[in-house]
């Protein structure tokens, strides 16, 4: 894993990447590292070989929250008109309990999919770290959101039939992401089922525009679901219908054993 060392208030910008749709602010292709240059005095700052302290990883998703709440407005107008019913499909075509399904969506942003997840008659219940998100979602859904951080997660134990993890885990950390993966594992049923989608890469690290971020290939992907315990239903690349190197998101489905 390739952590890159740089400050994510740094003016310059070490990851360099294009807009792939060009209508919306946020919908990027990450392709290339041009610098590992970090202005002195800007911290964090982090390096492929440091272990990061529980202070660190608190650092790095406090600034990325901060990152989304003072730019809410402005991600919700740019991100409300996306299509994601390919990947709303792809849970609810693989959950196997009688509907309606307890659904979490984890990362709810200001409620787009929570909404339809909730219009389709589905008990969905939204979770985002993000202070104005949440308000957000709450008051476009009428939804129960839960204001919680990635890596302080409290969740009820075997509760949900399906998991929504669209553009939020990511976020993640790698050195906490097992954790974090076995604590989804946890709070699904039995057969549960869980959809991730993530801006893939080749496994690099570290800020992107002031939001920490993790671009994993699908094998990488593949070994940290497998050791969470899941298994793999499928797995597909997005927007559909373009060349793979114009689909800079990896999606995939897996489902915990039925016991």
């Amino acid at each position: 894993m390739v952590c890159i060392n740089i400050s994510p208030t740094a003016q310059q910008r070490n990851w360099a990447v294009q807009p792939i749709v060009q209508s919306t602010l946020y919908y990027f292709k990450l392709i290339t590292i041009i610098s590992s240059e970090h202005r002195a005095g800007m911290t964090p700052s982090y390096t492929s070989h440091m272990e990061l302290t529980a202070h660190d990883l608190d650092k790095i998703s406090a600034i990325t929250l901060q990152h989304y709440d003072m730019r809410a407005e402005d991600f919700r107008n740019g991100t409300w008109d996306h299509d994601v019913t390919q990947n709303i499909a792809a849970l609810l075509r693989h959950i196997e309990a009688k509907p309606p399904f307890t659904i979490l969506d984890y990362g709810c942003g200001p409620g787009r999919d929570l909404k339809t997840f909730s219009s389709l008659g589905h008990c969905a219940i939204g979770l985002d770290g993000a202070e104005h998100f949440v308000a957000m979602a709450r008051e476009v859904t009428g939804c129960e959101v839960w204001q919680q951080d990635f890596l302080h997660l409290n969740l009820p134990v075997a509760h949900f039939d399906g998991i929504f993890a669209n553009a939020s885990l990511f976020h993640v950390p790698s050195q906490v992401l097992p954790h974090v993966l076995q604590q989804l594992h946890a709070t699904l049923k039995s057969g549960g089922v869980m959809f991730s989608s993530n801006p893939r890469g080749a496994n690099q690290e570290g800020w992107n525009n002031g939001r920490y971020g993790v671009f994993h290939d699908l094998q990488a992907w593949r070994q940290y679901m497998v050791n969470a315990g899941f298994l793999e239903i499928e797995h597909y690349y997005r927007p559909a219908h373009l060349p793979r190197d114009q689909q800079p998101w990896l999606a995939s489905v897996w489902r915990t054993p039925i016991t």
